[in-house]
């Protein structure tokens, strides 16, 4: 991922010169490995400042939402996706961006990676697909493909699907797992069974919101759930947290690209990206379509086809 740093770095400094961008959005370290830090460079002298790595996950395209300013911006597949989102539902425009793309070998799971050090990890070095971690007094060393996140497991688009320049040659997709393996597993429950197992999955959530934070489909100016609604809470009650999460995630259907931000971000580890990846089966199935893959495309809410599924009617 070197490599990556170094182009990354010598592109930005690049546009700067040439005066093609008024700010430059990526990643720099951070105080905790696994979480390089979104950062915004305003001039050429602090480009050195940006880095890439297998654990630069946070979803950028978060700190798009209404700019008017010109934006260089580095973009994995997903990200490149929820960029086209953003564009099209005018959050952004395209000409406005100058798009970094990086071909995506997947980003680490640092829940994986700390169930297998009993310690504290204080840094990571990557090789190729091992990556080594250090700490106090000790030194490990790992198979990269053996700690992805889930999300990555099972990805299909993780090249850019719009750039305006590669930082290095395109991958394959991934075929680890089928795409809604998890998804198809819960679909397969007696539906008393199911619903119980969706109310474990939630019940240790604090609602902290950080996986709405997180998520850069969540750009209202007022999110339901700080509104006054009398058949909605905002305690840890157990209807209430499922109303949260249910309501989320029908929020971003035929949006979301499966990034796994809002995941990767949860204090307690609730993979919640299982509301979202219902949603994400169904418009495929259903309407075959997938969030965010070209701007020609109308986004699935907004557009009508007299063949559209509708026996729910």
């Amino acid at each position: 991922m070197k490599e990556y740093t170094e182009k990354i770095r010598e592109i930005a400094s690049r546009l700067f010169e040439e005066g093609k961008i008024d700010v430059f959005i990526g990643y720099e370290e951070g105080t905790n490995p696994f979480f390089p830090r979104p950062v915004l460079i305003n001039k050429k002298e602090d480009v050195n400042r940006l880095i890439w790595n297998s654990n630069c996950g946070l979803n950028l395209c978060n700190y798009l939402t209404g700019r008017k300013d010109r934006v260089g911006i580095v973009a994995t597949g997903c990200v490149s996706r929820s960029i086209v989102n953003h564009i099209l539902e005018n959050q952004i425009k395209r000409e406005q961006l100058y798009i970094v793309g990086i071909p995506c070998s997947g980003i680490l799971d640092h829940r994986k990676i700390q169930a297998e050090v009993d310690a504290e990890i204080i840094k990571i070095e990557e090789d190729g697909s091992s990556f080594r971690v250090f700490g106090d007094g000790f030194e490990k060393r790992f198979e990269r493909d053996d700690f992805l996140q889930e999300n990555c497991l099972s990805c299909v688009h993780p090249n850019p699907v719009i750039y305006d320049e590669l930082v290095g040659d395109p991958v394959s997709p991934r075929s680890d797992r089928p795409r809604y393996e998890d998804v198809e597993e819960i679909e397969e429950m007696p539906v008393q069974k199911r619903r119980f197992h969706i109310q474990m999955l939630i019940q240790r959530c604090i609602r902290c919101y950080a996986c709405r934070n997180a998520c850069p489909l969540c750009y209202c100016p007022t999110c339901f759930v700080d509104e006054r609604i009398p058949w909605f809470g905002k305690s840890i009650d157990p209807v209430d947290t499922l109303t949260f999460h249910i309501l989320r995630a029908f929020h971003c259907a035929g949006r979301c690209t499966d990034c796994g931000a809002c995941e990767r971000v949860c204090p307690v580890g609730i993979p919640v990206r299982i509301f979202t990846g219902k949603l994400n089966k169904d418009a495929f199935e259903i309407f075959s379509w997938e969030a965010g893959l070209s701007l020609d495309q109308r986004p699935l809410l907004t557009s009508y086809k007299k063949d559209d599924y509708d026996d729910f009617i």
